[in-house]
């Protein structure tokens, strides 16, 4: 979905892939560790522009290059170290910003307004995400004012998903607050069968968590942020 946002907005600039474009694609399937060789590689095939979407993506391209132009979409490009400022954002680093860490706490609110029986809340992250830290000093004083008890349970690799999940049981929570994070959204089918099975409320940062079967979300269309500038590794 995502990818063909990208291609319909480059259309409309008049960029035709295999016309006038070539773009090549590179994923990780959410094996985050790749991401360096991924770099070094799309540095070696000498891209004009390399376009992509994660803060961890985006360190990885910044690492590699000074000189190719990199257009994101993130979190919080500033607060991550990512860019100077969002007006000025200097280096080879430009795109747009979704202030994810601003909206978790947003997140929160929504769901006890949703489930005002909600008292605790597992939120389901990976701490060595950028993201992570920021989005953390919204949600903390969000929960106290709400009194709400925040409990952190971590996924940082596809392979960890089947033990958070039973951890997640093992809280027995009220509700399931999910991290926008590249190996959550590959599994996010699973993740919202396995909360719809166990009745657990859910809330997202991304709509397509809701697409697989999330209770709801609240954030950016990332899909409209694609079609705006956004989202692969392109060579024009």
């Amino acid at each position: 979905m995502r990818v063909e946002a990208f291609k319909q907005g480059m259309r409309a600039l008049g960029y035709v892939e295999g016309r006038n474009i070539v773009i090549e694609y590179r994923y990780t399937d959410a094996k985050m560790d790749q991401l360096p060789d991924i770099a070094a590689e799309l540095v070696r095939l000498k891209m004009d522009v390399i376009v992509t979407h994660s803060a961890q993506a985006v360190g990885a391209l910044k690492k590699a290059t000074t000189t190719i132009p990199i257009v994101m979409n993130t979190g919080d490009p500033v607060a991550q170290g990512l860019v100077a400022s969002l007006a000025k954002p200097g280096g080879n680093v430009t795109g747009l910003s979704y202030f994810l860490p601003e909206l978790s706490a947003k997140q929160l609110e929504l769901l006890r307004e949703t489930i005002p029986r909600v008292k605790r809340v597992v939120y389901l992250t990976d701490s060595t995400d950028p993201s992570y830290s920021l989005s953390l000093k919204r949600l903390e004083p969000a929960a106290e004012i709400l009194n709400i008890e925040l409990q952190i349970v971590e996924v940082r690799k596809s392979d960890d998903l089947d033990s958070a999940l039973s951890a997640v049981a093992k809280k027995r929570p009220d509700a399931l607050q999910v991290m926008s994070h590249p190996v959550l959204g590959s599994n996010r089918t699973r993740i919202a069968q396995v909360a719809a099975n166990d009745r657990l409320p859910t809330v997202f940062e991304d709509q397509e968590y809701v697409e697989a079967g999330g209770l709801m979300s609240y954030g950016a269309n990332r899909s409209e942020l694609w079609r705006v500038k956004q989202p692969m590794w392109t060579r024009f």
